[in-house]
């Protein structure tokens, strides 16, 4: 598997994500969420920024199914999922994962042939940290 390529502004995001929290930026001037994370509010431009928990509730607002040829890392995978979920306390944050069985299940455990946009999921974390999406 590929790990996440972190930058300053997204790094927090994944050290909570690795303590198994989902939080998202949220603007210290404003308050309006924002993903992906950034230094600068595009709302009213304050360099302020914290990060807040969300519940980790959401629906399949769009997928794909890749297949073959793929990365190496993801070959023996495929054809697997991989979701856009709308978040239920952010409407307009929308995080990329995968649809699993479980926690720790891997990227394949989903029929493709079940996944429904506006599905409600819920957040899980794997062992390496990553968030995934079950069904609610």
């Amino acid at each position: 598997m590929l790990s996440p390529v972190t930058d300053t502004d997204g790094a927090p995001f994944w050290e909570f994500a690795a303590r198994g929290e989902l939080r998202v930026q949220v603007c210290g001037g404003c308050a309006e969420p924002r993903f992906p994370p950034r230094p600068c509010c595009p709302h009213c431009q304050s360099f302020a920024a914290e990060w807040r928990p969300v519940t980790g509730r959401g629906r399949v607002w769009s997928y794909v199914v890749p297949h073959p040829p793929l990365l190496p890392d993801y070959a023996a995978q495929a054809p697997y999922n991989v979701i856009v979920v709308e978040l239920e306390d952010h409407p307009r944050i929308r995080l990329v994962g995968n649809l699993v069985s479980h926690a720790g299940a891997p990227l394949d455990s989903v029929d493709p042939g079940r996944i429904r946009i506006g599905a409600r999921v819920r957040v899980v974390f794997g062992d390496d940290g990553l968030p995934r999406w079950v069904p609610a």
